[in-house]
């Protein structure tokens, strides 16, 4: 009787390949309604999720990325794989403004998880320039309600795609950081990377 002798790696190679052929099929039928990925960048790893509308979610390791994608199932749905390819771009234009190439993103979002006075807020975040800063009594005034400033921190501290969409630029009116998703050490991470 012969031994049958595997070469090194042949289960998980078999497993990625098998995962890789489950995410085309999910993709080529529709039936992949979120896909996901991991990106490892100065502010620690980035879960990055994305609809066929576009990116949906930027969640920091603080977040507890499980928790994050099992809002996903239920927010959204609960088809959700782990298929990288679908958050190429964005990934490469993370990596780029990481590096200080890029000081804008360009790719589609998705807002679905914003909504009301909330969405009026992250939509004008993009407005404030790479490497400047607004209070968030000027964010108020800039999304249509001048007195909401406790709002305006409520949208930023629940900003699904932090990051690209740049809440690390609303700051206190004394100029101190306030609260923020990755925690303050990721905000001054960003603002000093914008600022050199």
């Amino acid at each position: 009787m012969t031994d049958i002798i595997f070469p090194p790696f042949a289960a998980e190679l078999d497993s990625t390949v098998r995962h890789e052929r489950l995410v085309a099929a999910a993709e080529h039928h529709g039936l992949l309604d979120v896909a996901y990925r991991t990106l490892d960048t100065p502010v620690g790893p980035l879960l990055l999720a994305a609809t066929q509308r576009g990116l949906v979610k930027v969640a920091f390791d603080r977040q507890d990325h499980e928790a994050v994608l099992a809002a996903l199932a239920a927010e959204i749905s609960p088809r959700i794989l782990n298929a990288p390819s679908r958050l190429d771009a964005v990934s490469r234009q993370l990596d780029e403004y990481f590096t200080g190439e890029r000081r804008t993103f360009d790719v589609p979002l998705d807002f679905r998880l914003a909504h009301g006075f909330r969405l009026s807020v992250l939509e004008h975040l993009p407005e404030i320039s790479y490497g400047h800063t607004e209070s968030y009594a000027q964010v108020a005034a800039a999304a249509g309600s001048p007195k909401a400033v406790r709002a305006v921190g409520t949208a930023c501290a629940r900003n699904p795609l932090p990051v690209v969409v740049p809440c690390h630029r609303v700051v206190r009116s004394d100029g101190s950081y306030g609260q923020y998703a990755g925690g303050e050490e990721a905000k001054r991470t960003l603002l000093t990377l914008e600022t050199a």
